[in-house]
């Protein structure tokens, strides 16, 4: 069970310095950090100026249901030219910032809505999507895209996807076209530009150097529920901080605001027996209904993250 924990642990990290970059030569590189809070002023400056001097092509998506990354023009405003007809700006398309906080660091992520999507679905920040994306620095180098669907799981990736995606809906339907593709109909759209403390900050991997804000156009087509380690409690629900990530302090493995309830290193959605008591989690579920977390012991607590209560496995 250790083992099977650690391979996840230590995966799911390698994968999450990588993800949505092509590393095809080198890997990635890092260089010491810079203070986070220094750092995100100096790129919200590089963002408002690249907002500032660039216009997409707003008259084309008059219906945003039709709205396709691949119709997405974003041009550079000449010096002292004026936005032309059918255009807009993109800081006055963004709009108010969406305010964040990662690593105790204040973020502001600029979003342009291309469409929210007609789905019944949005995904949380530990959720599957299947997507359509690319992305590209502020010179508008593209350094990665995908043209045809792709899946990946949030918590995998970037912090900005787990941001940006859950403010946006899956597409309304689907139906299989005659080549063999499917055709995902009204879909969120949308393009973020991310500061590089939610993208890879001092990481420098292929394409991106380190301390980059990056843009990502994309699509979001589909989403699942995920539970990681099968124990009946949806990932996001072992958020238990409430902060929208997975965090475990591994300088003090006892320390009750991260998601690590018995300190073994192991954050709760990695975990299939939380509260370190020998009892699976998935088995704590006493009354049977699927769902380990309103099983309350007779301490207040779920059984689930009382090792005390072991009434389950009697």
């Amino acid at each position: 069970m250790r083992i099977y924990k650690l391979y996840l642990i230590v995966l799911i990290t390698i994968i999450g310095f990588v993800s949505c970059s092509k590393d095809d030569d080198g890997g990635l590189v890092q260089i010491p950090d810079r203070d986070r809070g220094e750092q995100q002023m100096a790129d919200n400056d590089s963002l408002i100026e690249y907002l500032t001097n660039h216009y997409y092509n707003s008259s084309d998506f008059t219906d945003p249901t039709l709205a396709k990354i691949s119709d997405l023009v974003i041009t550079e405003l000449p010096e002292g030219g004026t936005v032309p007809d059918g255009s807009t700006l993109l800081l006055e398309a963004v709009g108010t910032p969406k305010k964040v906080v990662f690593a105790e660091t204040n973020y502001d992520l600029y979003i342009l809505k291309l469409n929210q999507g007609g789905g019944t679905n949005s995904p949380t920040f530990a959720d599957d999507v299947r997507v359509r994306y690319e992305g590209f620095n502020l010179s508008n180098s593209v350094f990665d895209s995908a043209v045809t669907p792709v899946d990946f799981d949030l918590t995998s990736l970037i912090p900005a996807w787990r941001k940006v995606l859950p403010d946006f809906n899956d597409a309304e339907s689907f139906a299989d076209g005659t080549d063999g593709t499917v055709n995902f109909m009204n879909h969120g759209a949308g393009v973020m530009f991310v500061p590089s403390g939610l993208a890879y900050f001092a990481n420098s991997v292929s394409g991106i150097s380190a301390y980059s804000p990056i843009i990502f156009k994309f699509e979001l087509l589909q989403t699942s529920e995920r539970d990681h380690d099968n124990d009946g409690i949806p990932s996001y629900k072992e958020d238990l901080n409430g902060d929208g990530e997975f965090t475990v302090n591994f300088d003090d493995l006892e320390d009750p605001a991260d998601d690590d309830t018995d300190g073994d290193g192991f954050p709760n959605y990695l975990d299939n027996d939380d509260d370190g008591d020998g009892v699976l989690t998935i088995n704590e579920d006493i009354d049977g209904d699927g769902d380990p977390t309103n099983d309350i012991g007779k301490n207040g607590i779920p059984k689930y993250l009382d090792p005390e209560e072991t009434e389950s496995n009697e």
